[in-house]
């Protein structure tokens, strides 16, 4: 994400649509990947992503820059993530399908890279399936998005030691889960 200046957030702040569109340009990606992780299906991290920019529209003039625009707007994406996520878990608890591509002769190295892509992705995304959504706002805010533990606890707003024995948690149901499933160096 690119740095974003205090001028454009106190303008789009005020509601230039130009200055906006400028916020949205340079951290839809992010907050993307991050909703993705986190509910684990393209269309409904698409879903709030949409929340989460209308979000961030409605309160941006309340943001008081204590904390970075990036931690301000991590900790609206995780928490939505989260919110949704619960409330998917509520109404069905069926997995996400995924189809998996078949290796044929003949196909070509771009492809192949494709599908073996596919598949980690595919064994990732099993295994923060297994994490309750706390756990997997962490490992995918430390392990994806490569943030601190402090910069974590301040997205999340909770203590870094309640980070810390999230990922702890985290990791040996994750290991656990791998040893179990025989998944070896996949991830």
């Amino acid at each position: 994400m690119r740095d974003i200046s205090r001028d454009i957030i106190i303008q789009a702040s005020k509601g230039d649509m130009n200055a906006f569109e400028r916020i949205y340009k340079s951290t839809s990606g992010f907050v993307y990947n991050v909703a993705h992780r986190i509910v684990n299906n393209r269309d409904d991290a698409e879903e709030v992503a949409q929340e989460v920019f209308l979000t961030i529209y409605r309160t941006l003039k309340g943001f008081r820059f204590q904390a970075s625009l990036r931690t301000w707007i991590y900790r609206i994406t995780v928490n939505a993530a989260i919110n949704y996520s619960r409330k998917r878990s509520k109404k069905d608890n069926a997995a996400a399908e995924y189809s998996e591509n078949l290796k044929r002769p003949g196909m070509d190295d771009e492809l192949e890279e494709k599908i073996d892509k596919e598949h980690r992705e595919k064994i990732v995304s099993s295994m923060l399936k297994i994490l309750n959504p706390e756990q997997r706002a962490c490992v995918v805010l430390r392990n994806i998005e490569c943030l601190s533990y402090q910069e974590i606890a301040e997205v999340l707003d909770i203590n870094i030691n309640t980070v810390r024995s999230r990922l702890k948690r985290a990791r040996e149901q994750l290991m656990a889960h791998a040893r179990y499933r025989g998944v070896k160096n996949e991830l």
